[in-house]
């Protein structure tokens, strides 16, 4: 695999910091720019981040004394130093989009962590093991953006992350007819910290703004196909959901209720789940999972703690697997939200498209 020069835009975040230490000593990628907000401009990463930096680890010392650049006056300087560029910035959905789409018309492709292009017809939301064939619109979107390389894709909702792997593969072999989530959400979703947001000690919170919208539509995107240039979402199966906030530092936990059209046994879900893989394990990315879907059977399994950091974050893991009263079954998933949900996601979503030549 060749190699490619690579930028952060929004690297001064939680999920930015994420992707400096995932990208620090990538295989494949070379971080030679980063970007932030004007106010992180010209100065070194270190001094940028002060004493926000967020993870468990010190910033990588390759990184550390590199300049930031403004993420939005500088994109000419950016893209000349980068094959694509990851992005996550906090900014208001429609300055995302203009932003986003000023750089791929710079024929600079986006990898985006942000909310904003999920609904754009001709802009693929992928999970890697699930529908990578949705990297087939990416003419289409070329075609009205007028560009011959650049491009934008993008990775779905955190919270999908720990229950749509799950649930993916049992629709193609029984048909899911509804589906019923809560998920419950950990502060850094929220690129918070417990310092930052001592509310959060000892509470729960019901509401998470935009989120149930969210894990109720995307999924449908998930599961639509390609047609004329634009990905048109499924009918089915039907999603509500509720999301909520809860005192933990990293780790979504989703409790899933499915109804089935031909209602399988429970060894069969289990036979699926431990024996399901797709592309990136097929091309052996560096950052893919050696098996994507865990499954438990110890009664309290799987924990949000214990298992998030499963493969390096970025395996899902289920348990619990029962008949239920009202649905078919029901059963519990566990997902690293930075790793697997956001950068980490958003990384084996460019290596695929790197090994599927999407970038070249």
């Amino acid at each position: 695999m060749k190699n490619y020069n690579v930028g952060i835009i929004g690297a001064t975040g939680m999920v930015g910091q994420r992707f400096v230490l995932l990208l620090s000593d990538h295989p494949w990628f070379k971080v030679t720019a980063l970007a932030a907000s004007r106010a992180s401009a010209g100065k070194t990463y270190a001094e940028a981040v002060g004493g926000r930096w967020a993870m468990k680890d010190p910033i990588p010392e390759n990184i550390k004394e590199m300049h930031v650049y403004d993420a939005e006056s500088d994109i000419d300087r950016i893209t000349e130093k980068v094959d694509f560029v990851f992005c996550a910035v906090n900014m208001k959905k429609d300055e995302i989009k203009a932003l986003e789409e000023k750089y791929a018309k710079h024929e600079c492709p986006v990898i985006s962590n942000n909310s904003a292009h999920r609904s754009t017809p001709d802009v693929p939301m992928i999970i890697p093991e699930i529908n990578d064939a949705h990297a087939q619109v990416i003419p289409a979107q070329r075609k009205r953006l007028r560009t011959k390389r650049g491009f934008i894709a993008v990775k779905s909702n955190c919270s999908l992350q720990s229950y749509v792997p799950a649930l993916y593969p049992l629709d193609g072999r029984f048909g899911i007819e509804r589906c019923l989530v809560c998920t419950y959400q950990a502060i850094s979703g929220a690129g918070k910290t417990f310092e930052r947001w001592p509310e959060m000690v000892d509470n729960v919170i019901p509401y998470i703004g935009g989120e149930e919208e969210k894990s109720e539509k995307e999924p449908l995107k998930i599961w639509g196909s390609v047609e004329n240039g634009k990905i048109v979402p499924a009918a089915g199966p039907e999603f509500t959901a509720q999301c909520i906030r809860v005192p933990v530092s990293d780790g979504h936990l989703a409790a899933v209720f499915v109804d089935f059209k031909n209602k399988p046994a429970k060894d069969e879900i289990i036979e699926i789940w431990n024996n399901y893989s797709g592309e990136p394990q097929k091309l052996k990315l560096p950052h893919a999972p050696k098996q994507f879907l865990h499954y438990y059977t110890e009664d309290d399994m799987p924990q949000t703690k214990l298992c998030r950091d499963l493969e390096g974050g970025m395996a899902v893991s289920v348990g619990r697997l029962r008949e239920d009263t009202q649905y078919d079954y029901k059963f519990v998933c566990v997902s690293h939200n930075t790793l697997r949900g956001a950068a980490g996601g958003a990384v084996l979503l460019a290596e695929l498209l790197c090994a599927k030549g999407w970038m070249d």
